[in-house]
């Protein structure tokens, strides 16, 4: 099932509508490594990444892995892992996935600069819990936990997002 982002920081998957926070630099067609923006267009989702000492597995249309200490996400773009999962440590700059806080308890894997990778493009652009207070993220698509599970279980596997 196909989902709607709109610049009104709203989601749509079905008849249903959810309030969502988007990267600190918006929506733009033109991404860029860095630039805290969320990328615009269609970014299917590959996949569900957990915490499983903090939620269970989550109903998806997509396979679900359950996240170690040592998960990561490399966001060097002079790096041959460059938007890709790693194990950490790595000697190059990446995102550790496993987080004090619990923006990273459920992780949707979505389909950016992936296909092929373009070094600068972008990386780590996930759907993932919203903070509390539903501050920017650094280019990602976040919602309420229950809000995310609800999502997830009606079948998401793509998310379009509009300028």
């Amino acid at each position: 099932m196909r989902a709607t982002v709109t610049p009104a920081s709203v989601l749509i998957i079905g008849t249903e509508t959810f309030r969502v926070a988007l990267g600190r630099g918006r929506i733009r067609t033109d991404k860029r490594e860095g630039d805290g923006a969320t990328p615009a267009g269609s970014l299917p989702l590959r996949a569900v990444l957990y915490r499983p000492d903090r939620v269970l597995a989550p109903q998806s249309a997509v396979p679900t892995t359950p996240l170690s200490t040592y998960d990561g996400w490399c966001d060097d773009p002079g790096h041959a892992d460059y938007n890709r999962p790693v194990r950490l440590p790595i000697s190059a700059s990446a995102e550790a996935l496993w987080r004090d806080d619990s923006v990273y308890d459920i992780i949707g894997v979505l389909g950016w600069n992936d296909d092929p990778v373009e070094p600068g493009k972008g990386s780590a652009i996930f759907l993932h819990v919203a903070r509390p207070d539903f501050g920017p993220t650094e280019g990602c698509i976040a919602l309420p936990l229950d809000d995310l599970l609800h999502v997830l279980s009606m079948g998401l596997t793509e998310i379009f997002v509009t300028v």
